[in-house]
């Protein structure tokens, strides 16, 4: 029998009265005054059980005491008429999944010791005796005291879920748990946690069929989703295919043209395919469309391009390839997972992304602990990863990148597959993007009317002589894609530029060249969510223009750093960081500026700026960290709740 579960309200109270006499004997029965008091408790929670068809169905209701760290059940109770059904096993089903999600180590429970039949239920459901309470009723009314660990052991824990229309035609172990349509739609199991990846296999995904109905409920339920409902309508906007596959156009015509045929089509399963060949291009596309089983038709004309994506059914899979698909569904379940066994129960999972041997990281090992710390102490489980562990990253709620970043670079890979797999990401794909070219700044803050050291672009084959006599000296010149002062050089006269710039251009197409603006020191205003997160004021190193001289035969290569209260620094400095970095995003970042003749400068907005113990939270301590992780924390809720009310309206 389907039902549904509520919380209680002051118009079930009749009812609640008529089950308490129906299902306890009169010294066990609660009044209708502590049954009012519950309803209103924040101590406990009172929930109706009704049939899911009918309305102002109760036929049941149980009573919660919450602990700290335990969830009590006070009582359970059903109408006799519904009693032997699997409602109670459903009910509690739903009551694990809230200790599950509201982070809850045990719920414990007493048991009449005399009632046999209803401790061994509970036994069979996973509770355990762990004590006996002599005359705890009433005189001679002894009870038995049971705990059920809500911890589950990563072995145990099946978060994968497979819905599809029948189910009994997926007759192949793997791990996840395959469920019918009408279970995932009706199971409170399946309502009332956002734990669960939903993996949507129906057998169409029309609108307002099952299969769409599934990936908007579970987005609604704050699941992920593949594929979810931007995805079913993507696949049905050509331009939108278009432009999403402009970033693999290389690699689709690498790979395809070869073929002598001008059309080609490709069967993708769970990010996989049956030709090793095309194994690097299947994971790409499902990158960018995320469905567990579709179809892609490329057309040659002057180069190979996406005619069409189409989604698949299980139905539709030819017979000849179904026991491969079982085999790479098989592979995709059984990646590597956590390789821990977490002892409390988190809300959120991060990733931190660390390369222990860079020599020059963005945070030294005291302040990854920080994070560590901080994270932990405000429910968000974090655990450090290096590139090998991509295949896991489906696994966590966001990323957050402590190595250096570059677009050429597996840094901005994991970073787009983390966003195509639907986590929250910190740098983002497209921070990346921005902060890595110079170009694109430029080009940026002198249309937004930010004031920047004078700067042209110069092209490869531009005629440098002419051009090089107008500029002023010394000039620096950097790559478009520069960081931590390499790739940037200062030049005294117009021989040196043509030197330097025969270099430059062995590397890239085109360089920056900027005015030279002295400065004792750079303001360095860390950004995030588009508010000031440090300051600090970073000083030249020692006999040299720059920060960073890396050709210093000293050990330190960097200047001295002194980190400042935020409202010690000028407001026009921290008017215009904040204003810079918003024309990049709303992520993390670190805007360098100068402060030259009273006029603010900006050099450059830099994603991933460097968070270190003992300089950039000198001042600010453990609030660095908590903003950092708050920010997390705000943006995963909000990213789940944009998707409820997207898919509510449309």
């Amino acid at each position: 029998m389907k039902i549904k579960i509520r919380e209680a309200n002051e118009s079930d109270l009749d009812f609640l009265l008529c089950l308490e006499k129906e299902s306890f004997e009169e010294f066990q029965q609660n009044s209708k005054k502590s049954i009012q008091y519950g309803i209103k408790s924040k101590f406990q929670e009172i929930f109706i059980t009704e049939i899911a068809s009918k309305r102002n169905s109760a036929i049941g209701s149980f009573v919660l005491f919450k602990y700290p760290k335990s969830l009590r059940i006070y009582s359970i109770a059903l109408l006799k008429d519904f009693q032997s059904k699997g409602i109670g096993n459903q009910m509690l089903d739903f009551i694990k999944a809230r200790a599950l999600k509201n982070g809850y180590l045990k719920i414990i429970l007493e048991v009449d010791a005399g009632n046999s039949d209803l401790t061994e239920w509970y036994q069979s459901r996973g509770f355990q005796i762990t004590g006996y309470k002599k005359d705890y009723y009433r005189p001679g009314k002894h009870a038995l005291t049971m705990e059920f660990n809500v911890v589950i052991s990563k072995e145990e824990e099946i978060n994968n879920i497979i819905v599809i229309n029948k189910p009994f035609k997926w007759d192949y172990p793997i791990n996840a748990k395959v469920i019918s349509v009408k279970e995932y739609i009706n199971n409170p199991v399946y309502q009332n946690t956002s734990d669960f990846r939903i993996f949507n296999l129906c057998s169409s995904y029309k609108y307002q069929s099952y299969g769409y109905y599934v990936s908007l409920l579970a987005s609604a339920r704050g699941q992920r989703v593949i594929p979810n409902i931007t995805t079913i309508r993507d696949f049905k906007i050509n331009h939108v295919i278009q432009s999403a596959a402009n970033d693999i156009d290389r690699l689709i015509n690498n790979l395809l043209n070869k073929n002598t045929s001008n059309v080609f089509s490709l069967n993708i399963y769970f990010g996989q395919t049956t030709d090793k060949k095309y194994e690097v291009l299947a994971m790409k596309l499902y990158q960018l469309f995320e469905a567990p089983l579709f179809k892609v038709e490329f057309i040659k004309h002057d180069s190979w391009l996406i005619k069409s994506i189409n989604t698949l059914t299980l139905s539709s899979i030819p017979e000849s390839e179904k026991e491969l698909l079982y085999q790479l569904a098989s592979n995709y379940f059984n990646r590597k997972r956590y390789n821990f066994a977490k002892l409390i129960n988190y809300k959120y999972d991060l990733a931190v992304l660390v390369n222990p041997k860079e020599k020059n990281p963005p945070s030294n090992q005291e302040a990854l602990q920080k994070i560590k710390n901080v994270g932990n102490k405000k429910g968000v489980y974090v655990e450090f990863i290096t590139k090998e562990d991509a295949d896991k990253i489906n696994e966590f709620d966001a990323l957050f990148i402590r190595e250096t970043t570059n677009v050429n670079h597996h840094t901005y890979e994991l970073s787009r597959l983390a966003y195509a797999e639907g986590l929250v990401v910190i740098d983002d794909p497209w921070s990346i993007l921005r902060c890595s070219n110079k170009i694109y700044q430029n080009e940026l803050f002198r249309k937004h009317k930010i004031l920047t050291p004078n700067t042209v672009a110069l092209t490869k084959n531009f005629s440098r002589k002419k051009m090089l006599d107008q500029f002023q000296y010394p000039m620096i010149l950097k790559q478009p894609d520069s960081a931590f002062s390499l790739g940037v050089k200062k030049v005294e006269n117009k021989e040196e530029a043509e030197t330097e710039l025969m270099k430059l251009f062995k590397k890239s197409d085109m360089v920056i060249c900027q005015e030279f603006l002295y400065s004792e020191f750079d303001w360095r205003i860390g950004v995030l969510d588009n508010k000031p997160l440090f300051a600090c004021k970073y000083f030249m190193s020692k006999n040299h223009w720059q920060i960073y001289d890396w050709n210093s035969d000293d050990e330190e290569k960097s200047g001295d750093a002194e980190t400042l209260p935020i409202q010690n620094v000028p407001e026009n400095i921290i008017k215009t960081a904040v204003k810079a970095s918003s024309l990049i995003g709303d992520g993390l970042y670190g805007v360098d500026l100068k402060l030259v003749d009273g006029k603010v400068y900006v050099v450059e907005v830099n994603d991933n700026p460097n968070i270190d113990f003992g300089v950039e939270d000198m001042i600010s301590k453990d609030a660095l960290y908590e903003q950092l992780i708050d920010s997390f924390i705000n943006r995963i809720e909000t990213a789940r709740n944009i998707s409820k009310i997207n898919f509510i309206n449309k």
